[in-house]
């Protein structure tokens, strides 16, 4: 884009936030002990929902307080870009949906560096119906795909060059679950965390769930994104953000979370208690949050190895250019500390 668009387009999106007020959660201004906290704001990537929550947590229950801050939560949404905010200067820190966001980041040469992964595993997955008796994801190739553009401009390339998928299959997905459920031999795109759900509520079955992280789509997702000057300048404040945060999540899954789950139906009405706890359940059972490197290393945790393998999948793609640097997309300076690790109960070690 020209660098003057740009600007006025950064402009723009400035203005229309600071005018529009937006409804957010905010910690207390002040600790216990009177000290003042460091004001940072955090925005998120889509309407409040249980896939945040750690974050909430850590508001609802002081954990950031405790760490020295004055956390404000600026829910996204379908008209919000706040990454762009956090480009601009306007907030701290952002979540970004998977790695390819850092990769994207680095090849158009915005200065965000991801400080942590939240998420271990990549929610996507494919939904087929149980007749279908599909046990592989090979199994789905002949099928009807409803898939997003989005979609088709990322996953859905890795599936075709490591699994053979064919896009003459695929039909528009516009985020509607009825077209895969009037259609017996297809197969939908969502998220671990909710699709299964919807599609049970207006269909009254459960729909086979094949998570693509389980087949080799090592994507991190629910990254926590901020920019290199603030690194710079402020080390000690990213630091004491991924921290509490880290606790925050495992607070969220493993603890009391009624207060974080009343803020987010709070600033998100048309969430249910059903759905919240779902989502819940279903991060922790499938290990979306705690799994993996975060066994050891504790929530957030990254490794080299594993973005490097993550470049290489996408390079074959074809979705991302093989000449980017894309160890600038990211640091592990902040992370892989074990930080939350004595709040997680025994037996999770065990599970995952």
């Amino acid at each position: 884009m020209n660098p003057a668009l740009l600007l006025r387009a950064l402009t723009g999106l400035v203005a229309a936030w600071l005018m529009a007020s937006p409804v957010f959660a905010q910690s207390k201004a002040q600790s216990t002990l009177g000290e003042q906290l460091d004001k940072v704001s955090f925005g998120t990537n889509w309407v409040a929902e249980a896939e945040h929550g750690g974050f909430f947590q850590a508001v609802a229950d002081g954990t950031y307080k405790k760490y020295g801050l004055d956390v404000t939560i600026v829910p996204g949404g379908p008209n919000v870009n706040n990454r762009m905010l956090l480009v601009a200067g306007k907030l701290d820190f952002f979540m970004a949906a998977n790695t390819l966001m850092s990769f994207d980041a680095v090849t158009n040469k915005v200065p965000v560096v991801s400080v942590a992964a939240v998420f271990q595993k990549d929610p996507q997955v494919l939904l087929t119906h149980p007749e279908v008796k599909a046990t592989k994801l090979e199994d789905l190739k002949p099928l009807t795909l409803f898939v997003s553009k989005e979609g088709i401009t990322t996953y859905f390339q890795w599936l075709k060059s490591e699994y053979g998928f064919n896009e003459k299959n695929v039909r528009p997905y516009n985020f509607n679950p009825q077209p895969f459920i009037a259609t017996g031999q297809s197969a939908m795109q969502g998220y671990v965390t909710s699709e299964p759900y919807s599609v049970e509520k207006s269909a009254g079955w459960k729909p086979t769930v094949f998570l693509l992280s389980d087949y080799g789509y090592n994507s991190y997702s629910t990254l926590i994104e901020t920019r290199q000057d603030l690194i710079d300048k402020k080390p000690d404040l990213v630091q004491r953000f991924v921290d509490a945060s880290m606790v925050g999540w495992y607070n969220y899954l493993y603890g009391d979370n009624a207060a974080a789950n009343a803020m987010i139906k709070q600033l998100n009405p048309e969430m249910t208690d059903e759905l919240l706890a779902y989502s819940i359940k279903t991060m922790r059972d499938y290990g979306i949050v705690d799994s993996g490197d975060s066994l050891k290393n504790g929530i957030g945790a990254m490794s080299d190895e594993r973005v490097a393998s993550f470049f290489e999948k996408m390079v074959r793609a074809g979705v991302v250019r093989p000449d980017i640097d894309y160890r600038k997309s990211y640091t592990l300076r902040f992370i892989n500390k074990g930080v939350g690790l004595d709040l997680r109960p025994k037996n999770v070690m065990n599970k995952n």
